[in-house]
């Protein structure tokens, strides 16, 4: 995603708190949510995120400060649609 083009649709997304994020972390609710850079990501389709959980990481979290010890780069973000932003 073309972070320029898709600048706009991140605008007018809904703002959601951290407490709303954790509660999507794949054992409250069905919805799988992580944020990244104030970003909420719906990651409930991914096979990687099965149960709320991503190696040592858990759903339902900001993941910013996580990224550093990933073996990807922020570009993996691409593959999932924004949903929302943190509050």
């Amino acid at each position: 995603m073309d972070m320029a083009k898709g600048m706009g649709k991140i605008d007018n997304l809904p703002t959601f708190t951290l407490s709303q994020l954790a509660l999507r972390n794949g054992t409250d609710h069905d919805d799988i949510w992580i944020a990244y850079k104030g970003i909420i990501y719906d990651v409930t389709e991914s096979r990687l995120w099965r149960n709320g959980k991503h190696y040592e990481h858990w759903a339902g979290q900001d993941l910013t400060d996580e990224l550093a010890d990933a073996p990807h780069t922020e570009k993996v973000f691409e593959r999932f649609v924004p949903i929302g932003r943190l509050a």
